[in-house]
C-alpha cells in the first residue's frame, strides 16, 4: 500500500530536516514525510562536520553561501540557545605565516565586509590579547561570530521538534527507485507517494537527481576528513586558529577548532574518497563506487584540473601523522605535539563536480521542476548555512513551483 504526503522529502540530514522545519512553519496542515536509510538522524555528514558555526567572510558577495552562512550563523545560534543545547563561542583568528599570504588575508577582510559579517583586520599585538599562543606574520583577520555546536546534537533536537509537530520520519528506509514522476519505493519494499519530492539526499542526490532526469552534468566526489584531537590536560590555544586558505578551492586547510567541550582538535584532511562512504577500511564498499570514482579521480589527476594533482599529492602527505602535526603547529608558539594522540571519526564531503568543464561546484545547486526538487549540493558550510538555505529552497522551489 502506497503512503501518500503532501511533501516526502529523502535523507534526514540536517539540510532534509531543516526543510521540513521551513515547510512545517508554513503549511502547518501539510503531511510531511522523511524517509532515511540509517536508524536515526547523523550518521553522515550532518553529523560527522566540526561543528563550527562559520561567520562568512570566506565567500565571494555574489554567492548563495555567503548570504546563508552569515544568516545561518545567527540562525543556529538561536536555535540551541531556544532549545537549551550547547554552543561554544569561541571565535577565530586567520592567521598569515609569510609576506605573501597578506594579500589574500585582506581579500577575506573585503569579503566579509561586503557580505555584511562582522571581520576586521588585526595586529600581531591585538592577536595576542585574543590568544596569546597564535603566530601570524604581521596581521591577522579575526572574527568574533564563529562559534562551535555539537551537530549530532542539533540533528536530534530538529528531529524531535519535527516528531512533536506531527513530521513523519521513517528509518532504515532508503531511496531504491522511482516508480514514476510521484512515487518512489524504498529499500525496505514500501512506497511513497507526494505531489512534492525533495531530494536532500547528500552524498547520492547526485544519482537520485538523474532517475529524475536531473544532474546530467554533474557527479559526487567524495572526499574524506578527519581530525586529530588534543588529549592532553593543558589548554594550549583559546579560539580556533585557521591558516590563509587557497581561495581557488573550497578547502580551508589544517587548523585548530575548539569543541562544544572545549576539546582542541587539529584538521581536517581533505584525502580523495573511493567510495561515497568509504569510512574506514572496507566498510560500505561498493565496486560500482569505486571504479566510478576512480575514473573521474583519474580523468582529473591526468588533466591537473583545478590543481587535483597536487591537491592529491598533498592530502595523501596528511596520512604521515607527523606531517599533519607541523601544519597546525606552525600557527602556534608552543604546544605538545606529544599531545594530538586520538583520532576523531571519519566524515565524507559530497562535493559536486561539473563533469563538463572538471571544476568543483563552490556554490549551492539545486535542480526541478512542479513535482521533485534535488539539492545536488549542500557544499560546505551548509550546516551552519541549514536554515536560511531551507527557506531559499522553499521560496524558490515551492511557492514559485
Amino acid at each position: 500500500m502506497t503512503q501518500q504526503s503532501d511533501y516526502l522529502i529523502i535523507g534526514a540530514g540536517i539540510i532534509g530536516l531543516a526543510i521540513a522545519r521551513e515547510l512545517r512553519s508554513r503549511y502547518s496542515q501539510a503531511s510531511i514525510t522523511i524517509i532515511e536509510k540509517e536508524p536515526d538522524v547523523a550518521y553522515h555528514s550532518s553529523g560527522r562536520n566540526s561543528g563550527v558555526l562559520h561567520a562568512g567572510f570566506y565567500y565571494s558577495a555574489d554567492s548563495l553561501k555567503a548570504k546563508f552562512t552569515r544568516d545561518g550563523n545567527f540562525a543556529m545560534k538561536d536555535f540551541c540557545r531556544e532549545k537549551g543545547l550547547k554552543l561554544n563561542e569561541c571565535q577565530k583568528v586567520v592567521v598569515a605565516k609569510d609576506e605573501s599570504e597578506l594579500e589574500p588575508l585582506y581579500e577575506l577582510d573585503r569579503r566579509g565586509k561586503r557580505n555584511g559579517v562582522d571581520v576586521k583586520i588585526i595586529t600581531e599585538a591585538e592577536l595576542k590579547e585574543i590568544d596569546p599562543n597564535a603566530r601570524t606574520f604581521k596581521f591577522a583577520l579575526y572574527s568574533p561570530n564563529t562559534a562551535t555546536v555539537d551537530p549530532t546534537e542539533v540533528n536530534k533536537a530538529v528531529r524531535d521538534e519535527l516528531l512533536a509537530a506531527g513530521v513523519k520520519i521513517v528509518f532504515s528506509q532508503g531511496y531504491k527507485r522511482k516508480i514514476d514522476g510521484t512515487t518512489v519505493e524504498t529499500t525496505g519494499g514500501l512506497t511513497f507517494s507526494a505531489k512534492k519530492i525533495i531530494n536532500t539526499a547528500g552524498l547520492y542526490a547526485d544519482r537520485i537527481a538523474r532517475d529524475f532526469g536531473y544532474s546530467q552534468h554533474y557527479t559526487i566526489i567524495p572526499f574524506k576528513g578527519i581530525y586529530l584531537k588534543y588529549t592532553k590536560k593543558d589548554k594550549p590555544i583559546k579560539t580556533n586558529i585557521y591558516p590563509v586558505p587557497n581561495l581557488k578551492n573550497p578547502f580551508l586547510g589544517v587548523h585548530y577548532t575548539i569543541t562544544v567541550d572545549g576539546t582542541i582538535k587539529i584538521g581536517p584532511t581533505s584525502i580523495p574518497a573511493f567510495w561515497r562512504e568509504n569510512y574506514k577500511g572496507m566498510d560500505n564498499f561498493r565496486a560500482d563506487e569505486l571504479a566510478n570514482i576512480l575514473g573521474w579521480e583519474s580523468k582529473l589527476f591526468l588533466s591537473n584540473a583545478f590543481g587535483f594533482r597536487g591537491l592529491a599529492f598533498d592530502e595523501m602527505k596528511k596520512y604521515n601523522k607527523s606531517y599533519f602535526v607541523n601544519l597546525a603547529t606552525s600557527m602556534v608558539h608552543d604546544i605538545d605535539k606529544s599531545g594530538f594522540t586520538e583520532w576523531s571519526k571519519p566524515g565524507i564531503r559530497a562535493q559536486l563536480l561539473n563533469t563538463k568543464s572538471y571544476e568543483l561546484v563552490m556554490d549551492f545547486v539545486v535542480e526541478g521542476d512542479n513535482t521533485t526538487i534535488h539539492v545536488l549540493n549542500a557544499v560546505s558550510p551548509a550546516f551552519t548555512c541549514s536554515f536560511p538555505f531551507a527557506k531559499w529552497v522553499v521560496d524558490n522551489y515551492v511557492e514559485k513551483g
